[in-house]
């Protein structure tokens, strides 16, 4: 698991499957474990990428994803990247997310990007979110880095339409 620390353990252990993982979209995981994702994020992080994605969503932000990195970094247990079709929108995308994690306790430790309003990293330890221009999106490509991650699932209808239109089904 990393050198995560003992909380973070704890809670892990909490709710590891019989895969020896945790398994599944938090807090239950699939019946026979036929569909683990081999999750190992805290449920802390999995509660933060699902609240910063619906704000996303809420300001119509677009190729929502999120992936559980907590195996492959000590700094941080998930990404959630999301897209903007121009520099307003992130800001607005920014904003809104901010303002419903603040409502749960959480204030992010870092903020990179605001000036430009290109990709805005925001950093709250547990996650760091993404939200890029779609031009920086595809130019950076970030899925790149971590398309071997496990994918933590966004609730429905987060992630449904894509840059062109396309919902998850689509996109192969």
């Amino acid at each position: 698991m990393g050198l995560k620390t003992a909380k973070h353990s704890a809670e892990v252990a909490r709710v590891v499957g019989d895969c020896g993982y945790a398994c599944g979209s938090w807090p239950e995981r699939p019946a026979g474990g036929e569909d683990c994702q081999h999750l190992t994020a805290t449920k802390r992080a999995v509660e933060l990428v699902e609240i910063a994605a619906a704000a996303a969503a809420d300001k119509l932000a677009s190729d929502i994803i999120a992936y559980d990195v907590s195996e492959q970094l000590v700094i941080t247990d998930a990404f959630l990247l999301c897209s903007a079709a121009n520099d307003r929108q992130v800001r607005s995308i920014v904003d809104e997310i901010e303002e419903k994690l603040r409502r749960v306790g959480a204030r992010p430790a870092r903020r990179e990007g605001e000036r430009e309003a290109r990709w805005v990293l925001l950093d709250y330890i547990d996650i760091v979110v993404h939200v890029q221009h779609a031009e920086e999106r595809v130019y950076y490509s970030l899925e790149r880095l971590w398309k071997d991650c496990p994918l933590i699932p966004v609730p429905e209808p987060v992630g449904a339409v894509g840059r062109n239109g396309s919902g998850p089904a689509d996109r192969g």
